[in-house]
């Protein structure tokens, strides 16, 4: 709305329309009225005025001409109509009124209004109402003709026009009356058959009639009918073809509504020409194929088991396919209309199923026969064999059964196939057979041990384990091994066995048909009863034994623990091992054999022979009374007992030492010298070596006395008339000596310096002129009378 604003008063325009303009201003204070007047833009003098009260502040001019430019000038005035002040604005009215020329409705929510164009107008205003006032509607156009949307059908409207400029809009046209037309039926349509449409709709409501027509898809010729019915069956139509119809409803005073068309498909023709294939690639199915159908967009293809595949060529394939079925199948052709009717049913039979079960007999090694249930629709049986070195193999029957050639050993795979016309089977369980493992050839038997025999052979084929027997009047030897040779142990000695080596494998079981060998074992251990030493001197030992072998030779082995070994041979129950060395410890074991071995070696029994006399004996007089015996050591001696004996008497020792000191020696005895060597079993060995005589005894009651010219006599007793003595005087720088004759016990020496301690010594000489050592000595004292000896004094023993 424009505005100008003045320092007394201000106006705008309200509104304007083509022949008129409503004014608004503002209240000036002690005007007692207001004159509005409309002059042409640039002129001067008013065309048209008017006049209001002093408490109006809005009114219109009249009378004006439409589409023009005018001033407007509102006057404020007082009670003598004396202008106070003033103010102006210039505007437009409106365009003028158009007319309109004619209102038609095409459609069931629409009215097309034509009108006359108006000088000035810049666009048009179309006004929709009912009569009862439930809708009202204005919508801008942009010149004829206009049309007002969003109607009714089948309704009666009053239309009116408007002209528009920039000023505003003009008043409204004379109105006219206008009704919307009927609206489409909506149609559904089906095709019951190959060769018809079925065409349903609601009813329209005011409809008297309904105008259908059909046109085949791509031609020009169509059928038109008129119908008060809601539906219509269209007959004689092309299968499979596409269709449309269009069709309107009439109203009472016969003016057609709205157009509804809409296309529709026949069904299409049951598919012919049926063929049937059975593949078994990549899966096993039957192959359908069929001649194309006019206007089918897609077949489906139905069995009899409940199998289908669809298609939009003219093949497909019903997977999965089990063997051995009967079956029948039928295919329909699908488009936007349905399903076509199905063909007429085609049979067929699959392929059979795999036989089973599949077992193998092998009533005689080396003829095997390959055997099968029977299985529907089979014509005949296929076999493969294929054994594990390869070597494949294949044979047809007509029968339930199939032979072949099967080797020791050998490990087969077989298959069977059942055949008819629509191919083989599919591969049934496969069939493991393994035959016996071949005997061992070249197996030797050798004795490990006493009581073991060792049993090697060739490995042979088909073989995962060898049970070796052995096997005598009681009882039954077994070893299980992988490896190609066994060790029967634990055997019975001096017994024959029968010895077989047994082929298995965890498949077939083992080969009880291979040949056994017989093999003795060595013989049994004799057992020694005695071990007898029978000759000291010679150390000669006589070994008994028991045995229950008469034929056996025995060997008796005597084993020093030095290693030294000595042997008897015999054929007989004892033997004698002579020889053996004194003091020597020995293991004495026997032992048997025969041509099947050696036996073990008896229990050993200890054997000791007497120890050995010393080689060496000394023996040496210590004192009068008092001896020492010393000898050489002796092999096997632990301890030792040495005797001296004389009719005076008797003296021994008992040590383990090589040496002994013995009294009670009488002194110019002759003694017998003995020696006992003991071993530590207690073991003997009596020696005697030659004599011992004891030295002459020591003489008694010695004396010194003085003699003439620095001499000095020694007197001694004793009681051997034949035992000849030496007196030794000894001083500190002289030892004087004297021996008599045997008989005499007086001695003189000579050169004695007095003053000085003598000791002397009288002992008996041995027969080798050495004198006894053990005698005692005495010491005297020698004084001085002037140079000569003086008094001879004792001073005791040393």
């Amino acid at each position: 709305m424009d505005q100008i604003h003045s320092s007394t008063i201000t106006v705008s325009i309200f509104t304007v329309t083509s022949k008129s303009a409503v004014l608004r201003w503002s209240k000036y204070e002690g005007a007692l009225s207001y004159r509005v007047t409309a002059s042409l833009r640039n002129s001067q003098v008013p065309v048209v005025f008017a006049s209001f009260g002093q408490n109006t502040i809005m009114g219109s001019v009249n009378s004006l001409n439409p589409n023009t430019a005018y001033t407007f000038r509102v006057e404020a005035l007082d009670s003598h109509m004396n202008m106070l002040t003033d103010a102006t604005m210039d505007g437009s009215t409106a365009p003028d009124v158009p007319t309109i020329v004619m209102a038609s409705s095409k459609e069931s929510q629409s009215i097309t209004v034509e009108f006359t164009a108006v000088s000035g107008a810049i666009s048009y205003i179309l006004r929709a109402e009912t009569s009862d006032g439930s809708f009202f509607s204005e919508i801008s156009v942009p010149s004829s003709p206009g049309t007002v949307t969003n109607l009714q059908p089948y309704t009666d409207y009053t239309l009116s026009v408007m002209s528009v400029n920039s000023a505003g809009r003009s008043q409204p046209s004379i109105s006219v009356e206008a009704k919307t037309v009927l609206p489409a039926p909506q149609f559904n349509t089906s095709s019951p058959s190959n060769s018809s449409i079925l065409v349903k709709w609601e009813p329209v409501n005011h409809a008297v009639l309904y105008s259908l027509s059909i046109i085949k898809d791509g031609s020009y010729s169509q059928t038109r009918l008129n119908t008060t019915k809601t539906q219509v069956l269209f007959t004689d139509l092309e299968a499979g073809t596409k269709y449309c119809i269009k069709g309107n409803a009439l109203s009472p005073e016969n003016i057609p509504g709205d157009d509804f068309t809409i296309c529709q498909f026949t069904l299409p023709s049951a598919p012919q020409s049926i063929e049937l294939v059975v593949t078994s690639t990549p899966d096993a199915g039957i192959v359908v194929s069929w001649d194309p159908t006019q206007g089918a967009e897609q077949y489906v293809a139905l069995s009899l088991t409940g199998l289908n595949c669809s298609s939009s060529s003219n093949s497909c394939v019903l997977i999965p396919l089990s063997c051995g079925e009967t079956n029948s199948v039928t295919v329909i052709a699908i488009n936007k209309a349905g399903n076509s009717v199905p063909s007429y049913p085609v049979q067929i039979i699959s392929f059979p199923c795999p036989p089973q079960p599949i077992w193998v007999e092998e009533l005689v090694p080396g003829n095997c026969s390959v055997k099968w249930g029977s299985v529907p629709h089979a014509e005949y049986y296929t076999t493969f064999i294929k054994s594990d070195d390869g070597i494949e193999g294949m044979c047809n029957s007509t029968e339930l059964y199939c032979q072949f050639h099967c080797n020791c050993g050998y490990s087969y795979i077989m298959s069977v196939f059942a055949h008819n016309q629509a191919g083989p089977s599919p591969r049934g369980p496969l069939v493991n057979h393994t035959t016996l493992p071949c005997c061992p050839e070249h197996s030797t038997v050798s004795a490990a041990s006493w009581e073991t025999l060792l049993i090697e052979w060739s490995p042979v084929r088909g073989a995962d384990l060898y049970e070796t027997r052995a096997v005598d009047a009681n009882e039954v030897i077994l070893c299980n091994d992988t490896a190609p040779m066994c060790a029967l142990s634990d055997l019975t000695c001096n017994t024959r066995y029968s010895v077989v080596v047994i082929p298995c494998n965890d498949v077939s079981g083992c080969n009880l048909t291979c040949s056994p060998q017989t093999h003795e074992t060595a013989p049994c251990t004799p057992e020694i009863t005695s071990v007898s030493q029978i000759n000291m001197s010679s150390s000669s030992v006589l070994v008994s034994w028991t045995s229950d072998n008469t034929a056996a030779n025995y060997t008796v082995s005597v084993i020093g623990l030095v290693g030294d070994m000595h042997a008897c041979h015999t054929n007989g129950t004892s033997c004698l091992v002579s020889s053996l060395p004194c003091g020597s410890e020995y293991e004495v074991s026997a032992t048997a054999s025969t041509s099947a071995g050696e036996s073990m070696p008896s229990y050993t029994i200890p054997l000791e022979t007497a120890p050995c006399c010393p080689d060496n004996l000394t023996v040496s007089q210590v004192t009068q009374a008092m001896t020492n015996v010393t000898w050489s050591p002796a092999n096997g001696a632990q301890t030792y007992i040495a005797s001296l004996s004389s009719p005076r008497g008797h003296a021994q020792c008992h040590t383990m030492e090589t040496g002994c000191v013995m009294g009670c020696i009488t002194c110019g005895t002759n003694y017998t010298v003995s020696l006992e060597a003991i071993s530590h079993t207690g073991h003997k060995a009596e020696c005697t070596y030659h004599g011992f005589s004891a030295s002459q005894c020591c003489p008694s009651g010695i004396r010194l006395y003085r003699g003439t010219n620095n001499t000095l006599i020694v007197r001694w007793r004793s009681s051997s008339v034949l035992t000849k003595y030496t007196a030794e005087v000894t001083g500190s720088v002289k030892t004087h000596a004297c021996s008599p004759e045997p008989g005499s016990y007086t001695c003189t020496v000579s050169e004695i310096v007095c003053g000085q301690v003598y000791s002397v010594v009288v002992a008996p000489l041995n027969p080798d002129g050495t004198k006894v050592q053990f005698c005692n000595s005495r010491l005297y004292s020698v004084t001085c009378v002037g140079s000569s000896v003086g008094m001879v004094l004792y001073q005791g023993k040393r």
